[in-house]
């Protein structure tokens, strides 16, 4: 069974720029890719002149078998798109964020599902109501 979304669009698997921005965003919409990242600094083959390099795969389950097979390899991230997300400039504090955002998450975080209509106002104001006993980490908690 396949645990992590599907990519929107495999054809264009291993084309997307390797710059994305960072986790975040608590919402996304489309997988576009799964890649497992080496290191040099960390231990990882040299095959890129002292540079990190990725693999980039169409399902969780290529990208996971990838990395156990090869030493060096990172976990798994997600290649995701965000067409709405939350922005926390500062805890506690949400705004909503409408434009187009790509950026790596950890796999675990796509256990939420994809964004639907009405969820980033629910959330924000759920988080507003209850301030005093929220914190922004329990969002890394499935």
């Amino acid at each position: 069974m396949n645990e992590y979304p599907k990519v929107i669009d495999p054809d264009l698997v291993g084309e997307y720029p390797a710059m994305a921005k960072a986790g975040g965003g608590y919402f996304f919409d489309e997988v576009l890719e799964y890649r497992v990242w080496f290191c040099v600094a960390d231990g990882s083959p040299d095959t890129a002149d002292g540079d990190d390099y990725y693999y980039a795969f169409g399902s969780h389950e290529e990208a996971l078998d990838f990395s156990r097979a090869h030493d060096g390899a990172g976990e798994p991230l997600a290649l995701i798109r965000q067409r709405e997300w939350v922005n926390e400039p500062k805890p506690g504090h949400f705004v909503h964020v409408k434009g187009e955002r790509i950026a790596e998450w950890k796999t675990e975080w796509l256990s939420r599902g994809a964004r639907q209509p009405g969820a980033i106002e629910s959330f924000i104001a759920a988080r507003s109501a209850d301030q005093k006993h929220w914190r922004s980490t329990d969002l890394c908690r499935p």
